[in-house]
Formats: structure tokens, C-alpha cells, sequence
């Protein structure tokens, strides 16, 4: 069966590698025929972190912030405590008191993500990035270029990056994307796994809430019918699919069976881009609430433009102290990336809600989402777009000149108080 060494490419015969000694060793029978690639950066923000941190090599690291934010991400030590992302603070705290708790900076990251698609495009063009620190590539018909096969390609890919950025990562391996991401989940951090032709007795056994795209409430909704196994998903025809599942049922039981048709396409898939934030104490009265989403409509546009993206939708989204959520959304007039019209439109669904209670996170997204070229036209009936374009275009100047904080709107600025 063929067989590659991770440390120096060798093939391998036996159980170590016959040139470095290493005994990691990436073996599968279809190792030198599939191509498509998923490559996932270990714990991203934390493993930044602890590069540019070399004392916290071996502490817990959680990158997030406030008592009562969330946790971004974590590092596999802190994971040993029970700490994951999107946990409350209060209770990753509560787990491991003694993790270092680091503030996310987004611009080091996206940095970084940045060097990593650099080296992904020498691989080759089909490259689809999926987020900050994910990708999938499809590497067919490369091996000529490269004189190695797409495995040895990856895994030299991997060593690079380890090397040069100072990060790991994860590869996946497989003969389509679903499967790839599956492999890529597989054997984190520094993990090289192959799934081919047998994926789904491999996949059978386990729980369907594996599958990307099932959630918790998805996967309760299945147990109801019995279904708690990848393999009981994908024994179901097309006609007991939708039976019990409704329309998405076939879809999901082809899911469960490892098909999937979708190309890697060079565009990212973006469904939606936003930005939130958790307050330090609960915020009701509407002033307040107004000024933060402000700050997160700048930071919207920002990634829309970054992005290439426009807004022809926007989504609020609202929590309250007992952590239940609310989303209003609407679709807009014409695409903007501009933060005063993006903070027209969340305003409007925030006043329908703000004084009903007090709320702990806001956070406004777009959705859906449309080329930058469509954005923010105007016309000789609306004049006011052209003038609001030409007033950002000048405000990102001076910010990219002098700094984030050189132009702020009133706004934002704190209230002054009055005299006792």
C-alpha cells in the first residue's frame, strides 16, 4: 500500500520512515490517485498567538475577550480543560482560570491567512478559500509541474508553511470536497488524512452530527426518526429520503454516503459577512445601542469592501442576558458597502426592538450578498449615495494615512456630563 513519510516524502515500506526515522507516515491504497485537497490552519488565532508568543508554547491559550464575551478559538491545551469556541467567557474561565486570555487582532490574522493563500497559489489556480483559515484546493492534472503527485505535494505544502509562517496545519484528502473536509478533521493538529473509495463504511459508524451543514437542532430532528448514524442516513433511498426528510432529505442521505458534485470553484462562497459584539454590562436604551451598532457598521464595511462584497441585504441580531437570540433582517433597495446606509437599515429593525429588554450582544451582518460592482450606483434621483461615497472614499484616506481613530463620528464620541 502506498505510504509517504510527512518529514522528508520517502516512501515507506515498513512502520517508520527507512530515510529520517520518522514514524509519521501517511498510508492509504489511493493515496497517489486523489486530488482534492482541504487544508485547515490548527487553532489559527491561537497558534498566532503562541508564534509570536514563544513563552506561551505550552500554556492554555484562549483568544477572545470580556467577562461576557465568547471564546473566538482556543489551543489544543486549553481544549483539554473542555474549553471550545463560541463558549462563554465566564465558563471557559470557570474550566481553566489559569488559560491566558488574548484580545483577537483581526489585521495579524487575516496577515497571516494572507501568506498562507500565497503559497497555496503556487500549488495550484483552483484554489477556493472557504474562510480565514480554510481552504480547498484542487489539485488535478498538477503532477507533471510539481514531478510529485498531489499527496507529496500537500505534505510538502505543509512542512512549508510550518517552516515559514511558524503555524501548522491540517490536510484532508480525498476524492471530492465534502470527503476532503471530513479527512481534514481528522488527526488535528499537524493531521494528514486520506478518505477514498470506502469513505462511507468509514464514515457509517459515526454520529450524523459530523457532517458539515447538520446541526444540533438537525441532528435532534433525526434522532426523533431514529437516525443517529451516518450509515442509517445513507441507507435511505431517494423516495424514503424525502418521506422522511422532506425535500433536503436526499440530499442529506447523498451527503452521508460522501457524494458531492460541487467543483472548486476560485471564488469564495461567501453566504454572508457581519460583525458583533458582547457588552460589559446589558444595554437597553436605544442611544446606546445605536452608537455600538455604528462601530460594527464600520467594521462591515470594511470587510465588504476587503471582500469585494456588497450588502444587498442586512441581518440584526440581538441577545438577551439569558443568551436567547433574535434576528430581523431586510432586503435592501439597492446594494451599499457603505456604513451609513448599512446603519440606516439596522437601525430601523433596532428601534422595533430596543426597550422591549435588555440585550448583551448586537451584531449586524449582510446577507445576501452581491459583487462590489453593483454597489452603491446612485443616479440623478439619488444624489445623496454619490456624496455619501465620496465622503467614505476621503475618510478611508485619512484612516489609512493617519489611523483608525484620526476620523470618528459624533456619534460615537462619549457624551459629555453635565454639571452636578
Amino acid at each position: 500500500m502506498p505510504a509517504i513519510c510527512r518529514d522528508c516524502d520517502a516512501e515507506v515500506a515498513g512502520a517508520a520512515c527507512g530515510v529520517c526515522g520518522s514514524a509519521r507516515v501517511v498510508r492509504h491504497a489511493e493515496l497517489y490517485e486523489l486530488a482534492i485537497g482541504h487544508v485547515d490552519c490548527d487553532a489559527f488565532y491561537a497558534s498566532v498567538e503562541k508564534r509570536d508568543r514563544p513563552e506561551l508554547r505550552d500554556l492554555p491559550v484562549i483568544v477572545g475577550g470580556g467577562v461576557r464575551g465568547v471564546v473566538t478559538t482556543c489551543c489544543y491545551v486549553a481544549r483539554l480543560y473542555g474549553v471550545r469556541s463560541a463558549m462563554p467567557m465566564f465558563k471557559a474561565r470557570g474550566l481553566c482560570p489559569q488559560a491566558v486570555v488574548i484580545r483577537p487582532d483581526m489585521k495579524k490574522y487575516a496577515a497571516v491567512s494572507a501568506e498562507v493563500r500565497r503559497l497555496m497559489a503556487a500549488l495550484t489556480p483552483l484554489v477556493q478559500p472557504l474562510s480565514i483559515d480554510e481552504a480547498v484546493l484542487d489539485l488535478s492534472g498538477t503532477a507533471a509541474l510539481h514531478r510529485a503527485p498531489p499527496a507529496v505535494v500537500l505534505n510538502r505544502f505543509a512542512r512549508r508553511v510550518e517552516a515559514e509562517l511558524g503555524i501548522t496545519v491540517s490536510i484532508g484528502l480525498a476524492g471530492n470536497r465534502l470527503l476532503a473536509k471530513l479527512a481534514a478533521e481528522r488527526g488535528k493538529p499537524r493531521g494528514f488524512f486520506v478518505l477514498g473509495a470506502a469513505a462511507a463504511a468509514v464514515l457509517a459508524p459515526e454520529p450524523v452530527g459530523v457532517l458539515p451543514g447538520i446541526g444540533p437542532a438537525q441532528v435532534k430532528r433525526l434522532a426523533g426518526l431514529g437516525i443517529t448514524r451516518i450509515g442509517q442516513l445513507a441507507a435511505l433511498n431517494e423516495r424514503e429520503a424525502r418521506a422522511k426528510l422532506g425535500e433536503e432529505g436526499p440530499g442529506l442521505a447523498a451527503r452521508a454516503r460522501g457524494e458531492d458534485a460541487r467543483p472548486v470553484a476560485i471564488e469564495r462562497e461567501s453566504k454572508s459577512i457581519s460583525a458583533e459584539t458582547t457588552f460589559e454590562t446589558d444595554l437597553r436604551a436605544l442611544p446606546e445601542l445605536e452608537a455600538e451598532l455604528w462601530r460594527l457598521c464600520e467594521k462591515l464595511g470594511v470587510r465588504l469592501r476587503a471582500e469585494e462584497l456588497a450588502a444587498a441585504g442586512v441581518v440584526l441580531k440581538l441577545k438577551n442576558s439569558s443568551f436567547v437570540s433574535r434576528t430581523r433582517s431586510q432586503r435592501l433597495a439597492n446594494p451599499t458597502r457603505l456604513p451609513e446606509t448599512l446603519f440606516e437599515a439596522g437601525r430601523a429593525l433596532l428601534k422595533r426592538e430596543a426597550g422591549t429588554e435588555a440585550f448583551r450582544l448586537i451584531g449586524i451582518g449582510a446577507s445576501p450578498l452581491v459583487a462590489a460592482s453593483l454597489a452603491d450606483r446612485g443616479d440623478l434621483a439619488d444624489a445623496d449615495t454619490a456624496r455619501r461615497l465620496q465622503r467614505q472614499n476621503a475618510i478611508d484616506a485619512l484612516r489609512g494615512r493617519f489611523g483608525q481613530s484620526a476620523v470618528q463620528r459624533g456619534r460615537v464620541l462619549p457624551k459629555p456630563r453635565s454639571d452636578p
